[in-house]
């Protein structure tokens, strides 16, 4: 698996910089952005596969 640590903060300060670039990416913040959205959804991907996320809890109906 690929190392995903500090994906999310990167992640960000590529979109403010596409914002500051008139939403535009270079070739290069592009390529890094692919590549770290490819990471987050591996990770992501990783964690439901594990069963660790949060889900709701369903609540059994009960009849009276």
């Amino acid at each position: 698996m690929t190392d995903t640590v500090n994906v999310l903060p990167h992640m960000f300060e590529l979109r403010d910089a596409w914002r500051k670039q008139n939403f535009k990416y270079t070739k290069e913040q592009q390529e890094q952005y692919d590549m770290l959205v490819v990471a987050r959804r591996e990770r992501v991907k990783y964690f439901y596969d594990e069963g660790i996320v949060a889900t709701p809890r369903k609540e059994k109906k009960t009849e009276d």
